[in-house]
């Protein structure tokens, strides 16, 4: 959703900016699995933008992504920026660009390709019609994309209703994508929320408010079933990829609960449902998303002062900083994730 740098969001906590970071290296070290191997995956997302003049940046992103022993990468949503026109050929264009990667990729949707084109400045155009044609579009096989692919589980049948969700297991490691967008998760809080920057009707804001519903319950049984295949699968740790920023950098202390914001309370429910499956595994959860722009690495949930041990945020770079993370998986160590943020030269 941002369409650039907010200096407040430039936080480093306790734990933030661990590069080379064993993150977690004090914690209980994670159940051992006789499959679990050494490797390394890439995350990147939020570009390129137009308004930001990006496009000239990423064939040095692609080459350097490439370059490297990644086994696979995972983007986290937005194509596009928030400011531009929700066409058909901003889909067309990221296919293009995902089949320039050696390796597979897969893709998490982001709100600025679906949940945003309601307003003005997008073309006003209605937003579930675009995510009925993003899935048409971006979900059409059990596979990634990319030169080589993978292939992966959906929770819906490709193109169909919630088919952008994927799950897979790689060296014995468990991987999740979900739609959680920018833009409060697609909940629309009242009427002034409405119609702001937009010429949406009451009857589009009762409906978006229905596919959030929908959608949101969808996203918590994915996480759910997720969650009980890795422990039944002994899995070392699990990732989880979505796009939104569901208010993890608000102003933290122990009179302020970021979750209670309105304008954040579209994620409540699936955070706390992360929470509670977290508190039940015995590995390590890496939770990724994109949505601010600014790399970091922290521990943000229960609390300010209570840690949730066994689980890490990290944010991936995004627009106009055209980077990108690399994450080494080790399950033989206590932290199971290292990360490392990898500046693309010359960007």
């Amino acid at each position: 959703m941002r369409d650039g740098f907010n200096i407040r969001h430039f936080k480093l906590g306790v734990a933030a900016m661990l590069v080379a970071f064993g993150v977690g290296a004090s914690l209980v070290p994670a159940p051992g699995k006789a499959q679990s191997q050494k490797f390394t995956f890439g995350l990147w997302g939020d570009m390129p933008y137009e308004k930001a003049n990006d496009k000239p940046k990423i064939p040095a992103l692609l080459d350097s992504i490439n370059a490297s022993n990644i086994d696979f990468s995972i983007y986290d949503g937005d194509i596009k920026d928030g400011s531009s026109e929700c066409t058909n050929k901003t889909f067309d264009e990221a296919i293009e660009m995902f089949g320039k990667m050696s390796k597979p990729v897969h893709y998490v949707p982001g709100d600025n390709e679906w949940t945003d084109c309601h307003r003005l400045n997008n073309g006003s155009h209605n937003n579930l019609e675009r995510l009925d044609y993003l899935r048409k579009t971006m979900v059409k096989a059990d596979r990634s994309f990319g030169k080589t692919t993978m292939p992966v589980e959906r929770q819906g049948k490709p193109g169909e209703k919630f088919s952008e969700n994927f799950r897979f297991s790689y060296g014995g490691i468990a991987f999740a994508g979900l739609n959680v967008p920018g833009s409060n998760n697609n909940k629309v809080l009242d009427e002034k929320d409405c119609t702001a920057k937009s010429a949406r009707k009451a009857a589009e804001c009762d409906a978006d408010n229905a596919e959030y519903a929908e959608r949101d319950a969808a996203n918590i049984k994915w996480l759910q079933d997720t969650f009980a295949k890795a422990r039944t699968d002994r899995s070392a740790g699990l990732v989880l990829v979505w796009q939104g920023d569901p208010g993890f950098d608000l102003p933290e202390t122990e009179e302020h609960d970021e979750s209670k914001e309105a304008k954040y309370s579209g994620y409540t429910a699936f955070l706390k449902a992360i929470v509670a499956e977290t508190e039940k595994f015995d590995g390590q959860v890496l939770v990724v998303h994109g949505d601010t722009h600014f790399f970091k690495v922290d521990k943000p949930l229960y609390s300010p002062t209570k840690l949730l041990p066994n689980l890490t945020r990290l944010q991936t770079f995004g627009s106009p900083a055209i980077h990108w993370v690399k994450v080494t998986v080790d399950a033989s160590e206590p932290s199971v994730f290292t990360i490392n943020p990898v500046i693309v030269k010359g960007n």
